[in-house]
């Protein structure tokens, strides 16, 4: 079942303690069911049913939640490494910037924009 948050929302609900555990052990995870891994850290970390809806209200193709996370890995690596912090440090300062409404909006081209243009906006915090 969809959720229906926010990435930032669900990232915050997370906490950097779980997302760490989740990072260290991503390994042992992708070996399991996604949607039943997902529904564990969900549960557990009382994340309540949201109102956010970017794929309702799509009027053009979905990209796949891999094509996604690609675009927030590329993203996330590139601001831990250009700012010296750790992935789980870039991850939520990425997932909490003016940057992902951005990506997450489908109806607008950023989610397949150039990763250096996606990073430059971030590091602009604004569109270019």
């Amino acid at each position: 079942m969809r959720r229906l948050n926010t990435r930032s929302d669900v990232v915050n609900k997370l906490g950097k303690e779980r997302l760490e555990k989740i990072y260290d052990l991503a390994d042992v995870y992708h070996c399991d069911n996604m949607e039943r891994v997902s529904d564990d850290f969900i549960e557990e970390a009382g994340i309540e049913r949201g109102n956010y809806d970017n794929v309702g209200q799509c009027r053009y193709s979905i990209p796949s939640y891999r094509d996604i996370g690609k675009v927030y890995k590329r993203l996330i690596k590139q601001v831990s490494e250009n700012d010296n912090i750790s992935v789980i440090d870039a991850l939520l300062k990425v997932y909490n910037s003016f940057i992902s409404p951005k990506i997450d909006d489908y109806n607008s081209s950023v989610y397949y924009e150039n990763p250096s243009y996606i990073y430059e906006c971030y590091r602009e915090n604004q569109m270019l």
